[in-house]
């Protein structure tokens, strides 16, 4: 699992802090990787075939192993998406939402490259519903 270094980008609360996930070089496509932040959470980040970035909770919510990072990564309809290794739910990597279950959710991330680094926001999009 990769610990991602912190990066605040203004002086402005917690939320709008971004921590370098890893370098670009180590997130093959249709890969995930695992990141630590510096808040003990873990975040599954993807590259999709097309270069679209994501990151949703690492932890599958039914099993509560830590194991999306190494899901299959492919998509329902056009929506990008990952299959837990473990059960096989299928969650958008978009809105986190479980396709098998709409209500059970994982929080997403955003992302952004720069720079050959992968970077990750700290804070959640939103919380799981």
């Amino acid at each position: 699992m990769t610990t991602a270094t912190t990066r605040p980008t203004s002086t402005a609360p917690h939320n709008n802090t971004w921590v370098t996930a890893c370098p670009t070089s180590s997130l093959t496509p249709e890969r995930g990787v695992a990141v630590l932040l510096p808040n003990g959470d873990q975040v599954a980040l993807f590259r999709t075939h097309d270069n679209a970035l994501y990151a949703i909770d690492n932890i599958d919510p039914f099993t509560h192993a830590a194991v999306l990072a190494r899901g299959i990564v492919g998509d329902r309809a056009g929506e990008p998406t990952v299959a837990s290794p473990m059960l096989k739910h299928v969650f958008a990597l978009r809105t986190g939402t479980c396709l098998d279950n709409p209500d059970v959710r994982q929080r997403t991330h955003r992302v952004r490259e720069h720079n050959g680094q992968i970077h990750v926001r700290t804070q959640p999009n939103e919380a799981p519903a």
